[in-house]
């Protein structure tokens, strides 16, 4: 009989014991991180739990009708679903829907108001002088302050930080207390100069003349300002939603906004001197070093790393309360940091009394606030999931036929070794649900029915990879030899097979996740994850319970009802060692 090939492979194939042991306490571990988490279930996809749906209607600014193309609605697309990732959503859906429409769906589970209010926010980020503020109730607020790396500064960086800190939390604020009322609001004005226009310093030129913030003449634009100014009411909802409204970026425009305490605050500020889209990125960074907690950092492009260096320099020039800018997202102020100098590095960062929470919103909104076009929120509707529930059950159901027909071919076809295809099966679709349900919170990833319909088709793919072994092992029982040995030779071509096959399927699954967008991507997700797991279970689970079971008796000796019975199966006589005959002996001739 041949013999098993001895050495390194034959030594680790002895040992199974240690393969299935590996991957039990992987499975362990998993449940129980799984039940120690309290997501024991995998988080559902919109088309089965429900959401939010939010329509936004894109609304042209006067005379630039033009601007509501199909390339500018996918720009707006793109920047709306970074932005729903930025907030940890999953599987949300962002499509057009005509021409001048964008739904935005939001799976059950999600902040739905924070998404709103994120997503929903839709006008172009802007970053204004602030000529004067006060909170709604009177009286002064905390607010944040913005320092550089200025390639000259660095030297004097601590110094400002220190001082505008000192500034940002201290409870009387100098342009509150300078501006709150009447004739300061209008001194304040007619001395406000056009930001975007000017040059650094152009402010201390007594020279040239100043023209007024609103970008006209002063007098009756003012007078209008400061009545609006005087008749805000920030505390009022109503009235937050048509602060500023009809109001250009080149004019100055009244505003709201939330301080870090909660309180609402009213801003009377100049016209735009930075754009949203000079923000190159925004990110929110725990900063130890100088103990100042979490704090926002932006890096400019190179246009908006001169603007920005223009209207930090004018602000830190100029008295209370012009060392402040304000960081405007739908007529709205998201944030107000007040600057001591000049920050021409390119990059910024904003410090005051973040969490974590409200830093990361302030970077999203830095990062994926400019938009082509302004969008207003056309209706918002709860989605429920019944027909998405009726769509499960009878996805499930066709599950479960096409599983229960797999099994029956199993039983039909391999007897005996279909035991050991049932139980990788399990071994799979546990590992498949246990992972789904950490990979919710993990990373957001949420099942939806294409996702359900991935899970199925796996199912075959298991299957294939357990025919494709077994059927090598029979081959080698064909050729006359028994099981143990037959196993160990079936292996590595068996191996071989499989690795290409899966390799193959997990490709196509993941050139579908990058080239498709929405549900498409559950589907590819699903169907690459469980042809990693098909690999690991085959590997670590099929193959060492195979090399067992060929120590047993039922399998070994060929049982009828193994599957693996060498006449039914049609194997050759078995091979035996022939001694190799002697060469004839040679004899001189004499």
């Amino acid at each position: 009989m041949a013999a098993v090939k001895k050495g390194r492979n034959a030594s680790a194939t002895s040992k199974p014991w240690r393969s299935l042991a590996l991957i039990l306490i992987a499975i362990v571990a998993l449940t129980g991180g799984m039940f120690a988490s309290g997501h024991t279930t995998p988080r559902l996809g919109i088309d089965l739990a429900g959401g939010t749906s939010i329509t936004l209607a894109a609304v042209p600014e006067a005379g630039q009708e033009s601007a509501i193309n199909k390339t500018n609605m996918d720009t707006a697309v793109s920047i709306m679903e970074r932005r729903v990732n930025g907030l940890g959503v999953s599987e949300a859906e962002v499509q057009t829907q005509g021409t001048r429409n964008i739904i935005v769906n939001i799976p059950k589970g999600t902040n739905s108001k924070q998404a709103r209010e994120q997503v929903g926010t839709t006008a172009k980020l802007y970053f204004r002088p602030v000529i004067a503020t006060e909170l709604a109730g009177g009286g002064a607020a905390p607010t944040p302050s913005a320092t550089g790396d200025g390639s000259a500064q660095d030297s004097d960086k601590d110094k400002a930080t220190d001082k505008a800190t000192e500034k940002a939390t201290d409870g009387s604020s100098p342009s509150a207390s300078a501006t709150t009322q009447g004739r300061a609001v209008t001194d304040a004005l007619k001395a406000d100069e056009t930001p975007a226009a000017s040059p650094s310093g152009a402010a201390e030129d007594e020279a040239a003349p100043s023209p007024s913030a609103t970008g006209g003449t002063s007098g009756d634009a003012d007078s209008k300002l400061q009545a609006q100014y005087a008749a805000l009411d920030c505390t009022k909802e109503s009235v937050r939603a048509k602060a500023g409204d009809g109001s250009k970026s080149t004019d100055s425009t009244v505003a709201c906004g939330q301080n870090s305490q909660g309180q609402w605050q009213k801003y009377i500020l100049g016209p735009a001197a930075v754009d949203g889209t000079d923000v190159d990125e925004a990110s929110a960074v725990l900063n130890t070093q100088s103990g100042a907690g979490w704090v926002v950092t932006m890096d400019f492009t190179d246009k908006g790393a001169k603007k920005f260096a223009d209207i930090t320099g004018q602000l830190a020039q100029n008295q209370s309360p012009q060392n402040q800018f304000a960081i405007v997202l739908d007529n709205e102020v998201v944030s107000d940091p007040y600057v001591s100098q000049a920050l021409t590095g390119g990059n910024a960062e904003i410090s005051g009394n973040f969490t974590q929470q409200s830093a990361q919103e302030l970077a999203n909104m830095l990062s994926y606030g400019a938009l082509p076009l302004t969008f207003r929120e056309d209706s918002v509707n709860t989605v429920t999931a019944a027909l998405g529930g009726e769509q499960l059950k009878a996805g499930l159901i066709a599950g479960a036929i096409g599983l229960a027909l797999v099994v029956i071919y199993l039983l039909v076809y391999y007897r005996g070794l279909s035991f050991i295809a049932i139980l990788s099966l399990l071994v799979s679709a546990a590992l498949t649900y246990v992972i789904m349900s950490l990979l919710g919170p993990a990373i957001g990833f949420a099942l939806n029915l294409p996702a359900v319909c991935g899970a199925i088709v796996a199912i075959g793919i298991t299957a294939d990879s357990f025919i494709v072994f077994f059927e090598r092992v029979r081959d080698e029982i064909r050729e006359g030899r028994t099981l143990r040995p037959s196993v160990e030779r079936a292996w590595p071509r068996a191996r071989r097979t499989i690795l290409v096959s899966d390799f193959v399927s997990f490709l196509a699954a993941a050139v579908l996740f990058v080239v498709t967008v929405g549900k498409v991507q559950g589907f590819a997700f699903t169907l690459g994850l469980t042809t990693v797991l098909d690999v690991v279970v085959v590997f670590l689970f099929t193959k060492p319970l195979l090399t067992l079971m060929a120590r047993r008796k039922f399998f070994a000796s060929g049982h009828k009802w193994s599957g693996l019975d060498p006449k039914a199966l049609g194997a050759k006589p078995p091979l035996r060692r022939t001694r190799r005959p002697s060469a004839p002996a040679q004899t001189k001739e004499a």
